[in-house]
């Protein structure tokens, strides 16, 4: 069986990104070993056995850089390639992008042209992120999973609770990102709601599946990209639930079933809707899930990238 060496990288969203990655070698039956950047742990293996080195972001190519190792490599970037959001190496490894024995992933359509580089769209784990309860069973009206960095994240948050008084809603985030939020917040009912509905930080697949398996609708603000739907879009769907996103040019992806909303008015609509037409929900969710499981599903998407590097060597 042919191996791969794994690269996780520091940051929270890149390691679950790779952690579907990783389990779409394995549904492959690639064997697969984990170097981990945040405990920088020893190893102790052959680099002449692995077929590729594979990671996120820069993440894969500085350890190929940095230990001189001829070994192909395969990086998939959500994260805009030439901004220090992709990694502090960014400048120094770009010159590397362009190495015939690395291959770029990166899931952002309009960027991918501009850097010539393979398009793929995130994908997941549909062994772990599927439904896991009934809709009925849920704890939560509406979530919101990620940084309320922003302005308009904080504000669209803070101002769904404050119109929505009668709906449970939840948010995960890692705990510097909540007190973050609470600095930024104008007045204490605003800092309670913030403490009332943060639900704390989730680090791995399997919480982060039943988090999304306990509401009814999670809503979306893309943060980076032009046209490009992140990695929390595809979680969601895999697990038939709803999500609600920002126009986004990739929401063509689903042909046209997943709603999307204009401005904040535009949310509140969609949100009242689909929480009293579950009829309709379904149907979204059913279709949906279809989708995820034919076309973004780990297993299949690991399979799609190995033809696709087959086919430039070839």
């Amino acid at each position: 069986m042919d191996k791969v060496l794994v690269v996780l990288p520091v940051s929270i969203g890149g390691r679950l990104t790779v952690s579907s990655i990783k389990d779409g070698f394995i549904q492959n039956k690639y064997i697969v070993d984990i170097y981990d950047e945040l405990y920088k742990n020893k190893l102790d293996f052959d680099y002449k056995n692995y077929k590729f080195i594979v990671g996120y972001d820069f993440s894969p190519v500085k350890f190929k850089i940095d230990n001189n190792l001829n070994i192909p490599t395969i990086a998939y970037f959500s994260d805009v390639i030439q901004e220090k959001t992709s990694g502090v190496g960014y400048l120094e490894y770009y010159k590397y992008l362009k190495n015939d024995d690395i291959f770029v992933f990166y899931w952002d359509r309009e960027l991918s042209k501009k850097e010539k580089a393979f398009y793929f769209p995130h994908f997941v784990n549909c062994e772990i992120y599927r439904e896991l309860k009934p809709l009925s069973e849920t704890s939560f009206d509406v979530s919101f999973m990620g940084r309320l960095d922003t302005k308009i994240r904080l504000e669209t948050y803070l101002n769904l609770n404050k119109y929505f008084k009668n709906l449970k809603f939840s948010w995960h985030a890692i705990e510097r990102h909540y007190l973050d939020a609470l600095l930024r917040c104008e007045n204490d009912f605003e800092k309670e709601i913030l403490k009332n509905t943060y639900k704390g930080f989730i680090d791995n697949e399997n919480d982060m599946a039943e988090a999304i398996n306990n509401t009814k609708i999670i809503y979306n603000i893309n943060s980076q990209g032009i046209s490009s739907l992140n990695y929390r879009t595809f979680q969601v769907l895999a697990c038939k639930r709803l999500m609600i996103s920002d126009k986004r040019g990739e929401l063509d992806l689903f042909k046209g079933i997943l709603p999307y909303y204009c401005d904040f008015n535009d949310l509140v609509k969609k949100i009242e809707f689909y929480l009293n037409n579950e009829i309709e929900y379904q149907k979204i969710t059913e279709k949906t899930d279809k989708i995820v499981k034919l076309n973004h599903n780990s297993k299949i998407c690991v399979e799609k990238m190995l033809k696709m590097i087959n086919s430039k060597n070839n």
